[in-house]
Formats: structure tokens, sequence, C-alpha cells
């Protein structure tokens, strides 16, 4: 892992534990010693906090967060606390609704917040909030702003790196007198800095960029608006490949080069391993994706709640702090993501129990599994 994995993230970055390496990551003894752990101050008064409520508040309800985010920190917690309860939400991208959930999640008086942000920014002062009514609050995936009290994620810039190496080994020699478009995310979303950073720290000097697009709101019908402008503009013989910071965007470009009867497909970058671009994976539609093991950061996030919870730092989790633009030192586990191509598959997404061959190998893809070795 780089040691520069995000902005202000401290030299003194400590080693991954083996506890935290393993699937489970097991808790350290502390979590369980409760009056051996140093107390978390009460900034105010607020509401009643239910010392076992943890509020779960998601950006979306893309398969990824319904089929294992949400699924595996619940578990997680269950497994850890017999008498925690767990009330999960989805602002369904729209940053009005995250602010009105926090705001009921104050009413309720949960004890603990874990909350990825729709917009990092925006839900600075619904933090605020939280914080100022006695709720610790952790941030999931995304470094939303304000005083929170724990950050879980993977190593954003890792992931950029891998995806612009994987291009550059897609385009071999065609990259030194070639032409990419960069496809990047939410300009909203601090990921998106950090997938920037570390793809063009493997791409400047080796390829020339065409275009570059920040994707409003990671809406696929925005990348394929984006993408046919960049073909419009460069000409469809012009493009050799895409960055494509995720799948979502990664479906959106490949229906925009479909449109524009581009053949071959040039290669196309993606992230999150989602069942679909999995799939075009195997059917050589898509390049690659990051694969991020979810249970960890879910399990991550889990521990550290629970933590919380029980009135302890999380410390005994984190494996290193970050800062926020509002926040120094924050207790953090940034984990390692790992690069997938078709060769890749079984090894990876397969192995971790995330999809069987049958959900892969749909009928659809029957002929392109058997020629990429995935059998049932």
């Amino acid at each position: 892992m780089d040691s520069t994995h995000a902005p202000g993230t401290r030299a003194r970055r400590r080693t991954v534990t083996a506890a935290l390496a393993a699937a489970g990551l097991a808790l350290t003894a502390g979590l369980t010693a409760c009056g051996n752990a140093a107390e978390v101050r009460e900034p105010g008064t607020g509401v009643d906090r239910d010392g076992r409520s943890i509020g779960l508040l998601l950006p979306d309800d893309t398969n990824r967060f319904n089929a294992f985010d949400r699924p595996l920190f619940e578990q997680r917690v269950a497994e850890l606390c017999a008498h925690c309860e767990v009330e999960s939400a989805s602002a369904q991208a729209d940053v009005a609704t995250q602010q009105q959930q926090v705001d009921a999640m104050i009413t309720k008086g949960v004890r603990v917040l874990v909350l990825d942000a729709v917009d990092s920014r925006s839900l600075r002062s619904s933090v605020e909030r939280a914080r100022e009514a006695g709720i610790e609050v952790v941030a999931y995936d995304r470094l939303v702003e304000g005083p929170i009290s724990a950050y879980v994620s993977f190593d954003g810039e890792r992931v950029g790196r891998l995806q612009g190496e994987a291009l550059l080994r897609a385009l071999g020699d065609r990259a030194r007198d070639g032409q990419i478009v960069m496809m990047n995310g939410a300009a909203t979303d601090p990921n998106s800095a950090w997938f920037k950073r570390g793809a063009l720290a493997a791409l400047e000097g080796r390829v020339a960029i065409g275009k570059a697009y920040d994707t409003a709101e990671w809406l696929p019908v925005n990348a394929h608006m984006n993408m046919s402008g960049a073909i419009a503009s460069l000409g469809a013989d012009s493009i050799d490949g895409v960055y494509s910071a995720n799948d979502g965007l990664a479906a959106g470009i490949i229906s925009a080069l479909k449109s524009a009867k581009i053949r071959p497909l040039p290669p196309v970058t993606g992230q999150d391993a989602d069942l679909a671009g999995i799939q075009r994976i195997v059917a050589g539609e898509q390049y690659m994706t990051v694969y991020k093991p979810f249970r960890q950061e879910a399990y991550a996030a889990a521990e550290m709640a629970v933590a919380l919870v029980r009135g302890q730092r999380p410390d005994g989790v984190a494996t290193g702090t970050v800062d926020s633009p509002t926040t120094r030192d924050i207790p953090s586990v940034l984990l390692t993501p790992v690069s997938v191509t078709a060769g890749d598959i079984e090894k990876t997404v397969i192995k971790d129990g995330m999809y069987t061959v049958d959900q892969i190998c749909t009928p659809k893809y029957a002929a392109d599994c058997e020629r990429a070795g995935l059998t049932p």
C-alpha cells in the first residue's frame, strides 16, 4: 500500500495489523474490556441517547449497498453486540433526503451514526448537529466534513493507480502515441480527487489525455453524455482507451461507444466489481474493475461503531489517521483494493463469495464464460 493514501494521511501510519488483514477483522481485547478504555466526551446535551442504537445512512440503493455493505455491517454488529440495534436508510442519491435522515436519527437518539455521505461538503452542518447532540459519527467510504470520530474506506489513490496502470498495460505500445478520455466521478465526492490523483500518477507523461470530465452525481447517463461529446470532439478513431472511475460510469461510456459503432471497443477501466461490470469483463466489453472487499470495510465500520457505543475510542480498530478539511488526526482504516481483469475473476470475487459462477454466467454470457474458463 502506498504511503500517501489521502490528503493529510500521517507519515506515522501504522502497518495494518494481522487482525485487520484477517477476514474477521477481530477486535482487540480492549473492545470487550469496556472499563479499560478512555471515555468519549459528550459535548452537548441534545436528546437522550439510546446507548445501544446505531444509525447507518447509505447514499443510494445500488446493489453494492443492498447486497453487501448493509447486511455485512448488520451481521458484524450483531456478532459483537447482541443488544445493539441498527437502523438503516438510503438517501436515494439526494442530499436533502440524507440531511433529513440525519435529523431523524438525532431525534430518535441514536448513540452512533455511520454515514456514507451523498455530498461530503453539504453534509457538514448535519454532522455538526449530530455531534452537538452527543452522537459519534463514523464516516463510511467517503470522508465527510465535520467533527467525525472515525473513518473507514479504501485507499483511494491506490484505486486510481491500479486503474491507470491497468489501462497502460491494455494499451501496450499504443500508449506512446495514443490518446485516452478520462471520466472521473462527482467533484463533490472527495474520493474522486483521490482516484484522479492516483490515476494521473500512473498516466501522465505516458499517454495523452484528450478529454477529461468530472461526471455529475456519478450517473451512467451523464457518463454517456460526456463520452458522446468526447467522441464528437476527438473523433471515433482517435480514442485508444478510457479511464472510467467506476463500473457505473463504465456502463454509460460503453453504451456511448457502442452507439457510435466503435469496433473494437477500446479498453475501459472500472471500480466496485459490480455484477454487471464483471459480466462486461467476461464479455470483453470492459477491460478491468477494482475489487474492494466490502466485508472488511463493513466489519471495520461495525467494530468502530460498537467501540463508540461502549464509550471507547476507535483506536483499537484504526490502523492510522487522516485529515479532512475540517478535522485532523481522524482514526482511520484504509483498506487495500485489488485489480481484476478476466483472468482474475475466479480467484477474487468468486473465491471471496461475492458472486457465484451461476450469477455471472447467465445464458447471455454462457459462451463468454466458457471462453474465459468459468464453468459451474
